[in-house]
């Protein structure tokens, strides 16, 4: 798509296994993506840990090569910029990460984390120049410049560093934030704000993000669209609302049923499936065979495709819906 900001075509990464058997795990199979140009949108990945979701945000900042499969950015191939247009590729997509504290250097004050930016990117000739666009992107996560720039990153919450790292990402104009878990390690009180940022950021802003999350309560909160990754495929995808609330596949289903509620007094008991290795039949059929409760013996011998389940693109990967629209 020649609109399209973001575009990923079969992307798939297999990495050497380290027991010397020569084999080569798949850790992310085949996932499509398109995020449009012009329309911005909050696209979140969700899905247990090992489902591939940080491997994919790790390809899209262009920090680790797929075995197969394209990223493209603006029409094109991310694996084949240049150093020049790879430059202009670091300004327009950002990242922000998981750990608020060990993304800074603790040597530096956190004025130091934006002069980095301005001076490598040229955004800037004059310090009151610069200080303005500083000011201006603490402005946008609610911080006030006087009050963080002279301190050093220990001398800040967690989420004062969060905030801080979303500035920094904000400070470039980028047209993509890649958020990997960016709330997972704030406290629950301060999750809203960060999220309200993102809301904020693509309202007002303009700016897309890819939110990376294994918390579905945020995910329902915050997205436009939604995937559903597990064991690196995507077993269900659609609109955030409607994945979340009417989950069709049985590995969402398990997903949303595990999200407390705060209307429902628990009475019940958590019980974890022992982590199994897939069966050799789902070596060549669904991933999900060992955990699903309606599990039949053709999921083992047959790869199930994405179906549409529902309204507004609403699609699942299960051989339930096959049998359903051929009966």
């Amino acid at each position: 798509m020649n609109d399209a900001l973001l575009e990923i075509i079969g992307a798939t990464k297999r990495y050497p296994a380290h027991d010397g058997s020569g084999a080569t795990p798949t850790v992310l199979d085949n996932f499509n993506l398109v995020i449009p140009a012009g329309e911005a949108r909050i696209v979140t990945i969700a899905g247990e840990s090992g489902s591939g979701k940080s491997t994919l945000a790790s390809a899209i900042l262009g920090l680790v090569p797929l075995t197969e499969g394209k990223i493209m950015f603006k029409g094109r191939d991310i694996s084949r910029l240049g150093r020049v247009d790879r430059k202009k590729f670091r300004r327009y997509v950002q990242a922000v990460f998981q750990d608020p504290y060990g993304t800074f250097n603790p040597f530096y004050r956190v004025s130091h984390t934006f002069d980095t930016v301005i001076r490598n990117f040229r955004l800037a000739r004059q310090r009151h120049d610069a200080q303005a666009l500083i000011e201006e992107a603490l402005s946008v996560v609610s911080l006030n410049a006087a009050e963080v720039l002279h301190k050093y990153p220990h001398q800040l919450s967690g989420g004062q560093r969060q905030r801080i790292m979303m500035a920094r990402a904000y400070l470039l104009k980028p047209d993509l934030i890649v958020a990997d878990e960016p709330v997972s390690m704030i406290d629950a009180s301060l999750r809203s704000m960060i999220l309200r940022i993102m809301q904020r950021m693509r309202d007002e802003h303009g700016i897309s993000f890819l939110y990376i999350t294994h918390d579905l309560a945020t995910a329902h909160q915050i997205a436009d669209e939604t995937f559903l990754m597990y064991r690196g495929v995507t077993v269900e995808h659609g609109m955030g609302s409607t994945v979340l609330s009417r989950p069709q596949h049985p590995y969402s289903q398990q997903l949303v049923a595990s999200i407390p509620r705060i209307d429902q007094k628990w009475d019940g008991t958590v019980e974890l499936p022992d982590e199994l290795p897939p069966t050799p039949g789902a070596a060549h059929g669904c991933l999900f065979t060992d955990r699903c409760p309606v599990a039949v013996e053709a999921c083992t011998r047959t790869v199930p495709k994405l179906l549409p389940v529902g309204a507004g693109g609403h699609e699942a990967a299960c051989l339930l819906y096959e049998r359903q629209a051929s009966a």
